[in-house]
This record gives C-alpha cells, sequence and structure tokens, in this order.
C-alpha cells in the first residue's frame, strides 16, 4: 500500500511536467478509437440501408452487379412476363418489377452536375410501392407520366432544387427533361447517392431503350413462409439463368461492396494512429528517464530507507499505469468527438453520414483503454529498471544523474548492425528483378534501418549538432555556444527527441520522393508514348453516351477521333488454358495516338480482319507466338477464333498487358445492343489548328458537364494534382505524429529546465540576461528539431530511392527527388523547434534567481 501512496503522490507532485506525455497518449488513443468509432458508424448506416431497401427475395439477371456501371450503357435486363411468373410462384404474397440504373447522368437547370462528388452513384429508378420502404414523400406526389420525376431530399438541399425546378436525364438511350413533382426523404441515412425516381414506362423507355423490361424482381413472401423457401420456390418456378438472393444475402453482398473501401480506410487510419503511439513511446521514455534522474537523491532515499528495488521499480510502473489510464480515458472520449468531426466532414464532401448512427460499441473503449496503458507501461519500463537500479549511497550525491557523454559501446554496435543490415536490404529491394521479393526487402529494410538510426542516434548527435552549430549556432556567440553544449550534455536523451521527428519527417521524405517519381515518370511516360492532342472521358468512369460522341465528333479542326471501348471475354490459348481477361477494343488511328512497342509483328495488323494483339506478359506466360489462334467467348456476344498478329512490350504504365482487337471486329460478334460503350476518346487536331480544335470540343461537349476536355498539359496537371491530393491527405495523417513529436521536444525542454534550475540561477547571477537566457533555450531546440530533420530527411529519401526502383518494375522508371519540399520541410523543422520552445523559454525566463541557486 505504501508503494501506491508513493506512486500516487509523485505522480500528482508531478502532474505538470506529465501533462504533454498525457496529451501524446490522448492524441494517439483518440486517433485509433475515433476510427474504430467512424467506421463502425459506416457500418452501421449502410446495414440499415441495405436492410431497408431488401426484399424478401431479390430476381436479378445472372452475374449482374446493380452497383456496377454497364459497360452497354445499359443495365441487363428481362421481360416483365418474368415478373407475373414470380408472382404467381407458391409463397409470393407481392412481387414488383424495378429499373435500377447507375448509368445516368443528371444535370439541372443551369447544366450542372447534380450527382455525388464522393464516389456514391447516381441511382433511376422506376417509382413503385417498393420504395416506400426505404424513403418517404415530403412535398409533391409520385412521378406521373413523361414530365415528372421526384429526387431526395439530400440532392435537393445540396443543389437548392425545389418543385417545380427541371432536371435533364442523360442516358445511353437519350437526353429527356421532366419536372420535379416530388422531393422524397429517406427514412434511414443515405450516405450520399443521388437518387431520381420515374413513372414505369418512362424508365423503361429511357433507361432500357422499350417498354415492358425490367432489371429486379422484388418479391415478399407471403406469412410463414421463410425467405429460404421462397428463394427456393422461385428458382424451381423459372429456372436458371438467374441470380436469386434473399434479403439477408442482399445485405451481405452490400456489405461486400463496401467492405474493401471501409477496410482499406480503417487500417491505413490505424497505421497513421500506430505511427503516433511510436512516436509518443519516446516522449514517454524520455519523460520518465528525466524524472527518475531529477529524483535521484530521493529514490536513494526510500532505498536506504528499506524499499527495495522491485517496490521503487514497481513505483514508477504505476506512476506509468496512471499516466496512460488517465491519457486512455480522456483519448476514448476525445475519439468519439473526433469520429463525429470525421462524419462532418465527410458530410461536407458529399457522403452523408448522420450522427443518430454514431456506434460506440464495448470493444472501442476497450481498445482504447487497452492500447494506451499497455504501450505507456511499455515505454516506462526502461526508465523503471534504471530507478530500481539506484543505490542507497545516491542519497549522499547530488540529484541528477551524471551526464551521458556517450551511448555505451554495445549500444552503439546494435545501432550500427541494424543500420547495415537496413540499408544493405534497400539495396537489395533497389535491384530486385520482381515485384514480391522486392516489397519483402524494402519492408525489411525500412524496418531495420529506422531501428538502426533510433539506436545510433545518440552516436551521430555528438557530430551532427557540432556541424549544425558551426552553421546555425555559432553566429550567436557564447549563447549559441551554450544552446550547443546543452544539447550535447546527454546525447541519449538528445538522439530520442530527435528520433520522435525524425520518423514522421522520414515519413514525409519518403512520399515525396514517391510521388514526385510517379508524376515525373507518368509525364515522361506521355511524352514518350501518347500521340494524341486530347482525351476526353468521364471523372466517375461513366462511359461517353452515343449523343456526346456524335456532337464531339462533329466539332470542327479534327483530324481524327479514336473510340476506346473496354470488353470482358474468356480467353483460350492454344494449350487450352483459359484467362478471364478485359480487351481494348479500338479503332486503327489508335495506333498514331498511344505510340506501343512491339516485340513481334506489327500493331497495325492487328487491327486486320480476324486479327488481335496480347502483351508480352500473357505471350510469355501462355506460350503465344505471333500467327497463333485463340479462342475468345465475349460476355454478351459469341466465340470468335482470332489471330495473334502483333505482341506489345509491357514495359510502361499505360495499356499494360493491354490485348487490342479493331472495333469493328468486336462489332461482329457482339450485338449492337450489347456493345460496350467508349470508356474515353482520343482526338488529334489538324495541323496548325490545335486552338481551334481544343475550344471547339469544349463547346461540344458543354451540354455534357460529366466529361471533360483535356490536352496533355492538362492532363499531366491532374495527374499532378491526383498526385498530390493524395499526398496531402497522407500529410495530414501523419501531422499527429509530428504534433506528437512537437510535444516531445516541449517536455524534453521543460523537463530539461526544471532539471537545470540551480544552473540557470547561477548564469543569470553572473550576468546572463533574461532575453539571452530564452534565446538560448531555443537555439537548443532548434538545433535538436534540425538534428531529427536531417536524420528523418536523410532517411525518407533513401526509402524513397529504394522504393521507386522498385517502382520501376511496373513502369514508373524515372526518380525525381523534390529538394523544395525537402528544403521546405528542413527549414520548417527549424520554426518547429522555435515554436516547441516557446513556453519552456518563458518559464525559464520567470525564474527567480535566488529561488533558483537554492533550489537542489
Amino acid at each position: 500500500m505504501s508503494v501506491l501512496k508513493t506512486s500516487l503522490r509523485n505522480f500528482f507532485a508531478h502532474k505538470g511536467r506529465m501533462a504533454l506525455s498525457a496529451i501524446a497518449v490522448l492524441l494517439s488513443v483518440a486517433f485509433v478509437s475515433g476510427t474504430l468509432v467512424f467506421t463502425d458508424t459506416m457500418n452501421t448506416t449502410f446495414d440499415k440501408l441495405f436492410a431497408s431497401t431488401a426484399s424478401d427475395v431479390t430476381v436479378s439477371p445472372k452475374d449482374t452487379d446493380p452497383g456496377d456501371v454497364p459497360q452497354g450503357g445499359r443495365p441487363e435486363s428481362f421481360p416483365a412476363s418474368l415478373v407475373e411468373q414470380v408472382r404467381k410462384t407458391d409463397g409470393v404474397q407481392v412481387a414488383q418489377g424495378a429499373v435500377v440504373s447507375t448509368g445516368v447522368t443528371v444535370v439541372d437547370a443551369k447544366n450542372k452536375n447534380v450527382g455525388p462528388t464522393s464516389g456514391a452513384p447516381t441511382i433511376a429508378v422506376n417509382w413503385s410501392s417498393n420504395e416506400l420502404r426505404s424513403v418517404e414523400m415530403a412535398s409533391g406526389h409520385e412521378p406521373r407520366g413523361p414530365t415528372e420525376v421526384v429526387v431526395d431530399g439530400d440532392t435537393a438541399e445540396k443543389h437548392g432544387l425545389k418543385l417545380g425546378d427541371e432536371l435533364r436525364t442523360i442516358s445511353v438511350v437519350g437526353d429527356f427533361t421532366a419536372k420535379i413533382s416530388g422531393i422524397v426523404e429517406f427514412k434511414v441515412t443515405n450516405p450520399g447517392a443521388t437518387v431520381v425516381y420515374f413513372d414505369t414506362p418512362v424508365a423503361q423507355r429511357e433507361l432500357l431503350g422499350k417498354e415492358g423490361l425490367f432489371t429486379q424482381i422484388a418479391a415478399d413472401a407471403k406469412p410463414g413462409v421463410s425467405d429460404d423457401i421462397l428463394k427456393a420456390n422461385i428458382a424451381a418456378s423459372i429456372g436458371g439463368g438467374y441470380t436469386l438472393q434473399t434479403a439477408a444475402e442482399s445485405a451481405d453482398a452490400g456489405r461486400e461492396d463496401v467492405a474493401g473501401f471501409l477496410d482499406v480506410m480503417k487500417y491505413a487510419m490505424l497505421g497513421f494512429a500506430g505511427i503516433a503511439f511510436l512516436v509518443g513511446i519516446f516522449l514517454i521514455v524520455n519523460t520518465f528517464s528525466m524524472l527518475v534522474a531529477q529524483r535521484t537523491r530521493e529514490i536513494g532515499l526510500m532505498r536506504a530507507i528499506g524499499s527495495s528495488r522491485k517496490q521503487v521499480n514497481r513505483s514508477v510502473l504505476i506512476e506509468a499505469l496512471l499516466l496512460g489510464l488517465f491519457g486512455s480515458v480522456a483519448g476514448v472520449a476525445a475519439g468519439v468527438g473526433l469520429a463525429v468531426g470525421l462524419m462532418k466532414l465527410m458530410s461536407s464532401i458529399g457522403m452523408e453520414l448522420s450522427t443518430d448512427d454514431l456506434t460506440v460499441t464495448w470493444t472501442t473503449p476497450a481498445v482504447g483503454l487497452a492500447l494506451g496503458i499497455v504501450v505507456t507501461v511499455l515505454a516506462a519500463y526502461i526508465p523503471a529498471r534504471r530507478a530500481g537500479k539506484i543505490s542507497p549511497m545516491a542519497a549522499l550525491r547530488d540529484a541528477g544523474t551524471p551526464a551521458d557523454g556517450r551511448a555505451g559501446r554495445i549500444r552503439g554496435g546494435i545501432g550500427l548492425a541494424l543500420t547495415a543490415a537496413g540499408a544493405a536490404a534497400l539495396v537489395a529491394a533497389a535491384r530486385a528483378e520482381e515485384a514480391g521479393p522486392g516489397s519483402l526487402w524494402l519492408g525489411l529494410g525500412v524496418l531495420c534501418s529506422l531501428l538502426g538510426f533510433v539506436v545510433v542516434g545518440p552516436l551521430l548527435a555528438g557530430g551532427v549538432v557540432r556541424a549544425l552549430g558551426v552553421v546555425v549556432l555559432r553566429i550567436f556567440g557564447p549563447v549559441g555556444r551554450m544552446a550547443e553544449r546543452n544539447a550535447l550534455r546527454n546525447p541519449r536523451r538528445t538522439g530520442a527527441t530527435a528520433a520522435a521527428l525524425m520518423i514522421g519527417l522520414a515519413l514525409v521524405a519518403a512520399l515525396s520522393v514517391v510521388g514526385s517519381s510517379m508524376v515525373a515518370s507518368a509525364t515522361d511516360e506521355l511524352d514518350r508514348s501518347v500521340g494524341a492532342d486530347f482525351i476526353v472521358q468521364s471523372g466517375t468512369g461513366q462511359p461517353i453516351v452515343p449523343q456526346a460522341q456524335a456532337a464531339l465528333e462533329k466539332a470542327p479542326g479534327l483530324d481524327h477521333v479514336t473510340e476506346y471501348r473496354w470488353v470482358d471475354a474468356t480467353v483460350t490459348d492454344t494449350r487450352g488454358r483459359t484467362t478471364t481477361a478485359d480487351l481494348a477494343a479500338t479503332e486503327p488511328s489508335y495506333v498514331k495516338d498511344l505510340r506501343r512497342e512491339t516485340t513481334a509483328g506489327t500493331l497495325t495488323d492487328a487491327y486486320g480482319k480476324g486479327a488481335m494483339s496480347v502483351g508480352s506478359d500473357y505471350a510469355a506466360e501462355h506460350g503465344v507466338k505471333v500467327g497463333d489462334v485463340l479462342t475468345l467467348a465475349f460476355k454478351g456476344g459469341e466465340k470468335a477464333k482470332l489471330k495473334v498478329a502483333a505482341i506489345t512490350a509491357d514495359t510502361g504504365q499505360v495499356d499494360k498487358g493491354a490485348m487490342y482487337i479493331n472495333v469493328a471486329t468486336l462489332a461482329e460478334y457482339v450485338p449492337a445492343d450489347r456493345m460496350p460503350q467508349s470508356l474515353l476518346l482520343l482526338a488529334s487536331a489538324k495541323d496548325g489548328q490545335e486552338t481551334e480544335a481544343y475550344q471547339a470540343l469544349k463547346d461540344a461537349l458543354a451540354p455534357y458537364p460529366q466529361y471533360k476536355v483535356s490536352n496533355q498539359a492538362d492532363y499531366k496537371e491532374q495527374l499532378q494534382d491526383q498526385v498530390g491530393q493524395l499526398l496531402n491527405i497522407v500529410y495530414g495523417l501523419l501531422a499527429l505524429a509530428i504534433v506528437v513529436a512537437i510535444l516531445g521536444v516541449v517536455n524534453t525542454l521543460a523537463l530539461s529546465v526544471v532539471e537545470r534550475t540551480r544552473e540557470i540561477g547561477l548564469m543569470r547571477a553572473i550576468g546572463l540576461s533574461r532575453r539571452q537566457l530564452r534565446r538560448m533555450i531555443r537555439l537548443e531546440s532548434v538545433v535538436i528539431a534540425l538534428f531529427g530533420a536531417l536524420l528523418g530527411l536523410g532517411l525518407g529519401m533513401g526509402w524513397g530511392t529504394a522504393a521507386q526502383k522498385l517502382l520501376a518494375l511496373e513502369g514508373l522508371g524515372v526518380l525525381e527527388i523534390p529538394w523544395p519540399t525537402i528544403l521546405t520541410v528542413f527549414i520548417g523543422s527549424a520554426f518547429v523547434g522555435l515554436f516547441a520552445a516557446l513556453v519552456p523559454a518563458f518559464r525559464a525566463g520567470r525564474m527567480n534567481v535566488l529561488n533558483a541557486i537554492a533550489s537542489e
């Protein structure tokens, strides 16, 4: 009990010194808890949505996914007579046909796309009583006839739509306009989709091309009939060729569709939380190490009056337990607030999430508390052991431990060995000939080099800090030299403080190198391989509807326009081995628009009658050569036997592994109503008319805001922006680790000031001014931050270079070091050091000189 009392007394006696460490624990736990609450809430939202929209049994065409945009623009469908057949099935109480299409774009009277920008679909549906499962009419009435449409309330609010406003719906069948006759509100949260409802004949005619067709059948069972029995009865009634799902199976399928996205988001955010925890470990180790050093005499007295090593050790660990407990409890609470903030952020970019669905399961606080407490106690274990080794004779010495002038030889040897092993692994990754083994070497290299730099940091502190001192500190005269000596006084402490900052900046540097190299590689490949002047495509993956393509082809100043379509096919090689592949169906002019190297044959010949090309990887794996005949079974079409006329080199990123056939060849085997639409169009201007053609294309596509015309400069800029946005998100997540690292610098300086109270008082007594004292502490902080930045940026550039060499196997062959970013981060680290030193320097300057000299 006396150990517990001692621990409690020490903990609350030093609560100010513990505060920053507690904040580090709080932030890390909050990130973990917030991530779990956020993803659990998203799961709850989607589960409620799927449960509210699913009928007892849903019938749809075989091998179709309602959420996919159909490659032909029209969803797969079946005749209305099948609805009647299902309706007559034993056990069916109600059966209704549904028309659902995600291959549409809806624009308002100002020609502005009212579809979501978050990646959620725009869904066009026929209105039926089945829709009342998930929505209710908030104003107006259901659609009646071809001039009326109903829209969901979230979309209406976001785009300022009201009853009577006109909407134009663009589908593969054509454009049609209708006025809003009603606005519906979802009974559960709509995660962000735009939903429009039409009268059934209108939906069939304008979305499917003719009346009397449906894409789904929603069947509900009579009382006492289970979903499984109903499914079996319907299957027996209508035979094969259809996909049947119970309500539970539909919900499971819906969860699978979003599970990949949610898992990527969840584990990515947890990964960044783990980095923050790792950085926090250095802060906690430093805090307890310094507290133990400052209480050397006190611990010596405890040992002298009978406390055992175990009791002293236990006392420090109990303090760590309290720190972890308080920080974790606050972190779990803050995590719920963080989750709400993330929900608001997602809502602002189009993914609607309601706080009514906020989900906090028991696992969230359990995981948060366990992580926070365990990490804190483990981080404090080494300082606790060090405290237990303090002898009773320490009570006769001054408080504090002798300065650790150099790291131990064993530590240095281990650090150098780890660093060398990491460097060797990174070199192996850079020289790897296959991506799989290379990735393993890269991971091993990152881990070993990181651990090596952490362990060897105190050895490097002496030389690097002295070098930085010459450049940065010496201009400040004696104050600068004192700051340098303070930073060198305890290399282990300086190394640990800098290591926390090093980790975050190493990741920033590595990702900057990879991102810049990706942009440079893609730009280089565009310059080398893309011959087309213009690229037309949708940012959401929507195919280009025929009316938009026709308008584009009429634009003046064009030399030619090339279609580019994807078609699913099963390919059987000469040995009978079958592979599922996506074929690129293009026109012969494509060889001008994209310069592809061939390892055999001529690509122009692949556009001849009954011919095709394959990629070099496929040819090597399947033993295919020019002249061989492959059997292709096209989705929605017939089988074809095509001769391989060319083998393209799979060396770049653009169309890597693509198999090419002529659009005319595809049309021989796939009916016109099943032909896939163009995913993009490539166009080239007549000589000297590039500017006029560019504007003409924009004018032609003005009525179709879902498509964008880009010249090569635009395309490169878009690519740079996309990579930049991704990196900014990653940098934002890494900011948590950097904030924790800054807290570590603040805490180290604050405890260092307390440790040097008497020394500061003596310096003030012999003439050091408050301004000089504050400057000394700020300069010490700056040099520690720059030391961490040098290590981190150097390490990160090594990681990034190795990663780029590995990515070169996938076609990203240009290494580019983003020196402006690296220099900006390095200079920014100096300001981080200045910021971190503000409070400790201010407190040091306010010390009473006599009281400071009298302190022990």
